[in-house]
């Protein structure tokens, strides 16, 4: 009988490891196939009651991680032989040992030998386990996917599941202040890389049951959590349903920031213009969730997307909400009329400059021809020369460790610019022209916004000085036609502007008053747009004190 036992116990354990079939290192893709590259698949196979046989399937697939742990012991609680499973680097020893091990180990023993495993896992839930969250997996595969997420895998013998404990003691940088986008006034919170503590400042912002956040995983090979949260009740459903799809159809290796979701998601992937808003802070989210808006929160990236999303909402910035309305009206024209002149001026002083010099002054045209005596370069050449220059020293400074590299593009730039000067290679007006175009482009709230200015310039540049100020007029045509048809999961680009809306256009290119910004834009809501409640504007008591 014994013997007979041993038998049966060593075909299953062949049987077991002979389930994990994944295709070898060197397999090809089959003749024909579309789909994308083979990757060996984890085990689809039901925990077994046998200990050994799971224990040895997963050893089959992990037996190559120097960090993959498997810890026999007695469970006393259960008075059967068990195991728990981990990766070393990716689970709190401490925890372990006094949550898990000690708990499981030293437990007073109160089962029978012939209690249903169903009974097992349940009494050593109730009176073993001290740790705060405790799931089950019926088979290896997602045993596995659990512990390389750093969860911890508990097996018994004789039960035919696994209990899954989440241990995880992935580090991560505390909360800071966000880098790309300051502000003087309001929260200075931004996102870190932890997807868990992401959702938790957001539910700081928005302390409602209505705010949910779904869950997903993307990635075939770094099986990134991805969390879409929305407000329930704002957030359209279809809305909902269409981010739910177009995230959940996405089939790649790995995902590592946001920005692959944001490129794979886009209604346009070749547009320049975010078509989905990129942001660090919480109080941009949770404005665009009360908005109707949804949040795409990637694991691993500071950068939480927000979509659908409008001409005007990466041109704004929180901070024109947090001051008075007039001094919020002044900083956002000053930004429009930055977002012009970065991507104009350099263009308008090429055509004007060459094909135009009747509408300059007399003085200003002595001047401009004094300034360029002795630059051998046309005004085109001598403009790209700079820009190129310019550009060069800015993503020299990003790339440079901090303490050097705003001091390095800042004297970069003047020594370079008085170099070029007084060797004749340019002229000094091309260097303020350069200068003031720079410091325009800054002024964008948004990275991707910034980037979308800095690209349009050298086109702009190239039709002026091709077509003088009617090719500036033929791409600033064009853009526009360009920016109409653009959409944001359906949604316009250009609206309230194109599409006119007229009810929207309080927040556009001046900030109305709060109490006069009534309802929500009209492209996300049919009905129930409504904010706020009538009468809120302030006014002096009717009586003095």
């Amino acid at each position: 009988m014994v013997r007979r036992r041993k038998i049966s116990k060593l075909q299953n354990l062949r049987r077991y490891v002979r389930a994990y079939q994944g295709p070898g290192p060197g397999q090809l893709r089959p003749p024909g196939s579309t789909g994308p590259d083979p990757i060996p698949e984890l085990p689809e196979v039901r925990v077994s009651s046998d200990l050994e046989a799971n224990l040895a399937v997963l050893q089959q697939v992990m037996g190559a991680n120097t960090d993959f742990v498997i810890r026999r012991f007695q469970l006393r609680v259960a008075k059967r032989a068990a195991a728990i499973v981990y990766l070393e680097n990716n689970v709190d020893q401490l925890a372990l040992e006094e949550s898990i091990l000690r708990p499981l180990v030293f437990a007073k023993a109160s089962v029978a030998d012939d209690e249903p495993e169903a009974d097992i896992l349940g009494r050593v839930r109730r009176e073993a386990l001290t740790a705060p969250e405790v799931s089950e997996r019926t088979d290896l595969g997602g045993l596995l996917q659990a512990v390389t997420s750093g969860y911890l895998g508990l097996l018994v013998e004789g039960a035919a599941r696994a209990l899954v404990i989440d241990l995880n003691k992935f580090e991560g940088r505390p909360v800071g202040s966000p880098e790309t986008e300051g502000s003087v006034r309001g929260p200075r919170d931004g996102f870190i890389e932890n997807i868990n503590a992401n959702v938790a400042m957001l539910r700081q912002k928005l302390r409602s049951p209505h705010l949910i956040f779904e869950r997903l995983t993307v990635g075939r090979v770094s099986v990134t959590p991805v969390v879409i949260g929305y407000v329930r009740g704002l957030a359209a459903p279809a809305l909902v349903r269409e981010v739910k799809a177009r995230v959940g159809r996405i089939d790649i290796d790995g995902v590592l920031d946001s920005g692959h979701i944001e490129e794979l998601t886009k209604d346009d992937p070749f547009s320049i213009f975010p078509l989905v808003l990129s942001t660090e802070r919480p109080d941009r989210a949770a404005a665009g969730l009360m908005e109707g808006r949804v949040v795409i929160i990637v694991d691993g990236s500071p950068f939480v997307l927000v979509a659908p999303v409008d001409l005007l909402a990466v041109v704004h910035s929180p901070e024109d909400y947090y001051m008075g309305f007039p001094m919020g009206t002044m900083i956002r024209l000053i930004r429009y009329l930055a977002v012009f002149v970065a991507i104009l001026l350099p263009a308008i002083y090429i055509a004007i400059t060459t094909y135009h010099q009747e509408m300059l002054p007399t003085e200003i045209l002595v001047a401009i021809i004094s300034a360029r005596e002795g630059v051998p370069f046309p005004v085109l050449i001598e403009a790209l020369i700079m820009e190129f220059m310019f550009e060069a020293l800015r993503e020299a400074g990003v790339r440079l460790p901090r303490p050097f590299g705003q001091a390095i593009s800042i004297v970069g730039a003047l020594i370079m610019g008085s170099a070029a000067v007084q060797a004749g290679l340019v002229s000094p007006i091309m260097v303020i022209i350069v200068a003031i175009t720079a410091i325009a482009s800054f002024i964008s709230p948004i990275f991707s916004m910034a980037l979308a200015v800095r690209f349009l310039r050298f086109p702009a540049m190239l039709l002026g000085a091709a077509l003088g100020l009617y090719g500036v007029a033929l791409m600033l045509f064009f853009l526009l036609i360009h920016m109409a048809g653009l959409r944001s999961l359906g949604m316009p680009f250009l609206s309230p502007i194109a599409p006119h809306n007229l009810k929207d256009m309080k927040d556009t290119f001046v900030r109305a008053p709060w109490h006069l910004m009534e309802k929500r834009p009209g492209q996300l809501f049919k009905t129930g747009r409504r904010r706020l409640a009538p009468g809120l504007k302030p006014e002096p008591p009717p009586e003095r004190y």
